[in-house]
């Protein structure tokens, strides 16, 4: 990767492309509270079941997920190889786009729904989500691999080959006309006879060679990909060795568990509280997604000074946003619960900097599996938590425990994470050889992050 090609040129434009898939993807996912109490009126179901709805769209659904996935790891492992120095700023900026999406969503949605109902709003929004082809054009991989580089010489070379024809069926024809004797036309069919069976016979050869070729070639692929899933497992147990990967996974998933559940609940929370009889005109989740946004860049240029830690800022991040959750219940006006939305929307902007800390933990050959890792756990909370909310509400019709289920758990991921990547931990020798790896927490030395 040569340096000069780092922090600008092409990576601002792959940049502004990350921002506006991160927008146009997870837009609606994040602004599913306003959706929500639409659903309760559509399935006269309990909250519990009801959350499933919104939870599997971000955790792990089948379709809309499964492009979602694809969107935020392509578009932030693409912006990790392009900056360096500025990459907390560029992973800043690429992660705000689901905020402002959350932002622009979660009020275009709510007028939608009146104009057009539901079923409409949902079929406008998949219309926009089309746009991720053209955001997908820009995304050129800064070293192109290897096959399309030998595809690309042997086209400037012309090394087409060329294919064997057959002699077509007029060249053993006489013209009634000729003058040629008959003798001599019977010699000219043999002859001519004899040539095509002689050919015949080699493109039998050639195509039982290329036939023994095939199966030859798929079995020297089926071997290549077996070694290529060993190596990738093997690969996959190292990384999961590391302390401090395995604690940064159970705080995301805490984190996640927590954390997501009031992006859902917290429109339906100001209601069931008599606080507002409505949505307003600027729900509660836009207002944590703007100031999801301000954090998302506060928090990604915080990690490029040199003297900080991210680990540690991630996790007082998690301390933050457990306070909130836990502060929520107690809150008895609207006013509160907008400035409470406001503080955790700023603080779960604490997502910019994943694929930052996962790359300092295990390096940026490995960053795809590793966030890949991260993400499973990330999802997996997602999904657990807001149905989690809604039971307990189904059981105490009330809020209270819920939040103070979530707050207990981000709180409890914060307090994992801050212990096991204290720089007293020991660890393998091996992690100390790499350079690109910069939370080894060794005893002797503390662990950095430039």
């Amino acid at each position: 990767m040569a340096s000069k090609a780092l922090d600008g040129g092409w990576g601002w434009a792959i940049v502004v492309a990350s921002f506006l898939a991160q927008l146009l993807a997870y837009g609606s996912p994040q602004s599913v509270g306003v959706l929500y109490p639409e659903w309760l009126h559509a399935f006269q179901e309990g909250k519990g079941m009801t959350a499933w709805v919104g939870s599997l769209v971000a955790g792990v659904g089948l379709i809309a997920s499964l492009g979602c996935g694809l969107v935020y790891a392509a578009t932030l492992t693409i912006t990790c190889q392009y900056f360096d120095k500025r990459r907390g700023l560029a992973l800043g900026i690429v992660t705000t786009g689901t905020s402002v999406g959350a932002f622009i969503y979660a009020t275009a949605q709510n007028e939608l729904i009146v104009l057009y109902g539901l079923d409409g709003c949902l079929l406008i929004i998949g219309a926009l989500a089309l746009n991720l082809m053209a955001c997908a054009g820009f995304m050129r991989p800064l070293n192109m691999p290897g096959y399309y580089l030998k595809q690309k010489a042997a086209l400037e070379r012309n090394t087409k080959e060329q294919l064997f024809e057959k002699p077509q069926l007029d060249d053993l024809k006489i013209r009634a006309g000729s003058t040629t004797s008959t003798q001599e036309k019977s010699l000219m069919v043999k002859e001519l006879l004899i040539t095509i069976d002689g050919k015949d016979s080699s493109i039998q050869v050639e195509k039982k060679r290329s036939s023994l070729l095939a199966r030859l070639g798929i079995m020297k692929v089926i071997k290549k990909k077996k070694q290529a899933y060993s190596k990738y497992m093997q690969s996959m147990y190292e990384i999961l060795q590391n302390q401090a990967m395995v604690a940064f996974c159970i705080a995301v998933f805490l984190f996640s568990l927590g954390a997501f559940p009031p992006v859902l609940f917290i429109e339906d929370v100001a209601q069931s509280q008599g606080l507002i009889e409505e949505v307003s005109v600027i729900p509660l989740v836009s207002i944590g997604a703007i100031a999801a946004c301000v954090g998302k860049l506060v928090l990604g240029m915080m990690v490029d000074i040199r003297w900080i830690n991210s680990i540690y800022l991630y996790a007082f991040t998690m301390f933050a946003g457990g306070t909130v959750l836990l502060l929520i219940p107690i809150t008895k006006s609207y006013m509160g619960l907008q400035i409470l939305s406001a503080i955790l929307g700023f603080f779960s902007g604490n997502w910019s900097i994943t694929s930052y800390i996962t790359t300092k933990i295990v390096g940026l050959d490995r960053l795809t599996q590793a966030h890949g890792i991260v993400m499973f756990f990330g999802g997996f909370g997602i999904m657990l938590g807001p149905p989690v909310v809604g039971w307990f509400f189904d059981w105490t019709q009330s809020y209270d425990m819920a939040f103070y289920f979530s707050g207990s758990c981000v709180l409890l991921g914060a307090l994992v994470l801050s212990v096991l990547t204290l720089p007293c931990w020991k660890t393998k020798p091996s992690d100390n050889d790499r350079p690109d790896v910069q939370y080894t927490s060794n005893c002797d030395k503390v662990a950095s992050v430039a």
